[in-house]
């Protein structure tokens, strides 16, 4: 078929489209009464389901893009692992390019960025960087990699950080202490500025208002690690979900609204002196099958506070989940089979923090649920609904 043809084809199939909902309504005006209102009914409805699938086609045609789209991939090490993983699972759409993170003699870095030698396979194309801020060590070296990558004419770039380590320091009552929250944000929103402004993804950061102080050249992508858990319940006996405090309860209840669980909130309450209590503020804890959900666990005294509480309360059993395993000094211990805080049958964590999450042990406590495909499906949709 000549392009002058096809051409004419294209332009008969717009003119009809256009023409048929004047023909459409010219017969409906030529009816009369009853037999108008009920054409005129089923438009309605033929008009609403024709916008359903519309918009099922739209949205299947804008998966289909973003699911298209390929990336370079440049890890910090703790990463390194998931890279290759994602390489391995999508070829077709990730390649990994190894960095090497080494350092001077004095000290200060030696780093050489892959995917630039012996052919420059980074510019122009999309950079999706897996980053872990377990120190301020490596934290400056992936600011510097990422400040390198922006420089190099590259069309976007993605940040995965998926545990944001200041996120609980965003303010302060005394002056002269740090607000590293802030500090932070500003050196994200500082970044150089390829032609539009770097993603950061960040799953169940701790304090929600983080994500306003990112300004300019960087803009946070809120996740959840949520739905990982979600599938543990639904492959268990799980009837109830129970929060540590009224904090975790309003950020993530709403999000297992469509599953048939019950919900109980715990709470402190002051005793004599300073001392606080974990209680049982909303919901009945006999004869229930519990985990506990929070963001995230340092030492895990409330946690542990809100499981014996509940299993005091007559709850058949206890689990916990968090996304964030942060395990300051080797904590874990404590909850790992034979510590004196095991009362958890099953704690299940993510591998946001890779670099505490290698180390915990198989014994049948700690589960350790991989989040590599719910990034992949969260980089394509911007949302872990």
């Amino acid at each position: 078929m000549s392009l002058f043809s096809s051409s004419r084809l294209w332009l008969n199939i717009v003119l009809f489209s256009l023409i048929l909902p004047c023909i459409v309504c010219s017969f409906n005006s030529s009816c009369n009464g009853d037999a108008m209102g009920q054409r005129s009914v089923s438009g309605t409805a033929l008009g609403s389901e024709s916008k359903e699938v519309a918009h099922k086609i739209m949205w299947n045609q804008h998966s289909r893009k973003r699911q298209a789209m390929q990336y370079r991939i440049i890890a910090s090490e703790a990463c390194e692992s998931m890279a290759a993983q994602m390489e391995e699972a999508h070829p077709d759409r990730f390649t990994y390019h190894p960095t090497t993170w080494g350092k001077f003699p004095d000290g200060t870095d030696s780093i050489e960025v892959g995917g630039f030698t012996p052919h420059n396979l980074i510019a122009g194309e999309h950079v999706l960087f897996l980053a872990s801020f377990e120190n301020n060590d490596v934290t400056l070296s992936q600011f510097q990699v990422i400040i390198c990558l922006l420089q190099s004419f590259i069309e976007s770039l993605t940040v995965v950080l998926p545990y944001y380590p200041v996120g609980t320091m965003e303010r302060v009552t005394k002056e002269g202490v740090v607000a590293t929250a802030a500090t932070y944000a500003h050196m994200f929103s500082s970044l150089p500025n390829c032609g539009k402004p770097t993603r950061l993804m960040v799953y169940d950061l701790h304090t929600l208002q983080n994500r306003f102080y990112l300004h300019g050249n960087a803009v946070a992508s809120l996740q959840t690690a949520i739905p990982l858990l979600k599938q543990k319940i639904k492959d268990s006996n799980i009837n109830c979900v129970a929060f540590p405090d009224d904090g975790a309860a309003k950020r993530f209840s709403a999000m297992f609204q469509d599953m048939d669980l019950e919900i109980i909130v715990c709470g402190k309450t002051r005793g004599e002196g300073d001392v606080r209590n974990v209680v049982i503020q909303d919901g009945d804890a006999m004869g229930k099958n519990i985990v506990i959900v929070d963001d995230l666990v340092q030492t895990g005294g409330t946690l542990y506070e809100s499981g014996k509480v509940l299993k005091e309360a007559g709850a058949l059993s206890v689990n916990a989940f968090v996304t964030h395993a942060v395990f300051p000094k080797e904590s874990w211990k404590r909850f790992a089979s034979g510590g004196d805080r095991s009362c958890f049958d099953k704690f299940w964590v993510t591998n946001s923090i890779p670099t505490v999450t290698q180390h915990l042990p198989d014994d049948g406590v700690f589960e350790v649920l991989d989040l590599m495909d719910l990034i992949i499906d969260d980089i394509d949709h911007y949302s872990s609904a």
